[in-house]
Formats: structure tokens, sequence, C-alpha cells
């Protein structure tokens, strides 16, 4: 029985990471992430699903779980069930999904994991001429919310196709259901520091435009904290949310909508940079210009007024001086 559940596990066409999924099975480690606590708890899952028993579930009967690790309004994800409608409709259900008894509901079931199949399952039983005759393979087990949220975890884990901000959000799930930062640490396979720093871009982007941007495969930590950055003026949001309701937004793939959003923010910063522009000017003559924005002041002086540039430079160190004197008679 234990063979040749793993066997078939290890032949799991509907999974990414399959090869991943074989290293564990042949040598106990994985071949990428070999320190990651998740997936070291692969084997020991492995082994208890062995004495699980596969079930055929109605598939309106199992519902999603109450802790969302997924985006749904995405075009690539889109795709990709898609393709494992197709694969399944061929092949057939290699791997179960994992449920609970529903907590509030008899006969009925939540997913731990197994989201892709189930909805995959669910397109291919709309289209079936006789929906009753299409079921879903299962494993039951008890567990709490605590356990399935980790069960949910370890497969993440086991993909490893997650977006960051996807983990992001998946880790304000975490936290929403009463885990600490230290407890989500090795749910997620991450160190304190890199939990934190999920939470300092989620603390700041506000959900709606996160969901608007998407799962953004491809965009990481750095944009992501760059664009958190831009929106801690709380007046840049509604410039983002401007452009999140346009045509060109809702069509562009998860990168390009990124980079509108940071655009329109960025935008903002300028305009109310130019709000604050100061010309040095003698009558209609303008010497230079001084600019604020975010990033700093700039002081802009025409070619035809180098010598003034000259002048200016020339004098800058007492003008410092004079400043510096200024403001310490100043305390």
């Amino acid at each position: 029985m234990k063979k040749s559940i793993l066997q078939r596990m290890a032949a799991d066409a509907e999974n990414r990471d399959t090869g991943q999924v074989s290293d564990i099975l042949t040598t106990g480690l994985p071949s990428r992430r070999h320190s990651s606590p998740v997936i070291s708890n692969v084997g020991r899952v492995l082994t208890q699903l062995t004495e699980d028993t596969i079930i055929s579930l109605d598939p309106d009967k199992v519902e999603r779980s109450p802790f969302k690790d997924r985006f749904d309004n995405d075009d690539e994800a889109e795709k990709e069930l898609e393709g494992l409608k197709v694969s399944i409709a061929a092949e057939g259900q290699k791997i179960p999904v994992l449920v609970r008894p529903h907590p509030t509901k008899s006969d009925h079931f939540q997913l731990a994991y197994g989201y892709r199949r189930w909805a995959a399952v669910k397109a291919i039983m709309a289209e079936a001429e006789r929906p009753e005759t299409i079921k879903i393979k299962a494993y039951v087990r008890d567990l709490t919310d605590r356990q399935l949220i980790e069960e949910q975890s370890l497969e993440n884990g086991v993909r490893e196709n997650l977006t960051w901000i996807e983990q992001a959000m998946w880790a304000v799930q975490l936290k929403s259901a009463g885990l600490s930062h230290r407890a989500i640490c090795p749910i997620l396979g991450l160190s304190e520091a890199a939990v934190s720093h999920l939470f300092r871009v989620t603390d700041v982007v506000p959900q709606d435009i996160i969901y608007a941007v998407g799962r953004a495969k491809g965009v990481g930590r750095p944009k992501w904290t760059a664009f958190a950055d831009l929106l801690k003026d709380s007046e840049k949001l509604e410039a983002v949310r401007r452009i999140i309701d346009t045509p060109d937004f809702k069509k562009a793939d998860g990168p390009e909508r990124m980079r509108q959003a940071t655009k329109a923010a960025s935008r903002r910063s300028a305009e109310e940079g130019d709000d604050e522009a100061r010309d040095f000017a003698l009558g209609e003559r303008v010497f230079g210009r001084m600019k604020s924005t975010s990033a700093g002041t700039t002081v802009i002086i025409p070619k035809k007024e180098t010598a003034f540039a000259r002048w200016l430079a020339d004098r800058m160190p007492e003008l410092v001086r004079e400043y510096q004197q200024s403001t310490d008679s100043a305390l």
C-alpha cells in the first residue's frame, strides 16, 4: 500500500515540482531548499497518508479551505487550471486531495489541500453529460484549523510556485488565524526577518490594491517593497486606485500591472513636487528653479546662466556657513 501511494505521488503530472517530490521519495531530501523546515516534514506526511483510505466524494460536497493561499483573479492561474482540467479529463486524477469533515455541514467536507485539482474536477463536472458520475478522490482526516493550515502550507512548500506576494498574503491569513510570527516561520520555511518583511509590505499596501495587481509572477520582494514605500503617503493611494480601474490595467499581466501602479504612485510624487517649484528671478530674467520631490530638492540653472552657476558654486561654502550660524543662533 505504501509503495503504490508514493509511486503515484512521484508520477504526479498535475504538480509542477514532480522532480522534487521524486527526490524526496528516493533520497529523503528535496533537490532544492535542503534546509526548509516545511520540506523536512514531507516524509512524515507521506507516511501518514499511507495510513489513510482513498475514497470518492461528490465534488459539490467539498468546499474550499477557509484559509485562501491563492489569488482568484489571475489569467495565468486560469490557463494553468485549464491545462490541469485537460490532463485530468484525459488521464484521471492521479493524486487525491486531502479534506476534513466540514465543521458545520453534515456530509460535507473542507479542503486542506488540492484546490486546483478540486477546481479542475468541478470544471469537468460542469461540462459532463452525467455530472453525477464525476467524483473526486480524497483522503479524509479529522483536522483542527491549525492542522489544516499546516497541511495546506506543506503542499505550498512542495509546489514552491507561490509568488512573493501570494506568500505574503498567506502569512496574513496565518496571522489572522492566531499564529504568531515565530509560529509562522516554520510553516513558511522562512526566517523571522523574512516573515517580518512580508508584513512590512502587507501592512502598508491595502488588500484591494494587492489583489488588483494579482499574483504578479516574476515580481519579487524588491519591487513590492519599493511600491510599499511609495504608498506610505496615504494621499497616493487614490492615484493608484484610479489606475487599477482602467481597462488598460485590467487587461495587462501581473508585472505590467505592477509597473503601472508604481508609475501612478511615482507620478503623484512628481505632481506634488511641481507645486513646490520656486524660481530665482530678477524681473523677467530667471536665474534658476528649485524643485522639491519626495526624493529631495533639485536646483536647475539654465545653460545661458552658466556664469551665475559658477558664482553660486564659489559662494556655496560661505552660504553653508551662514546657514549653520543662523540655525545655531536659533537654538
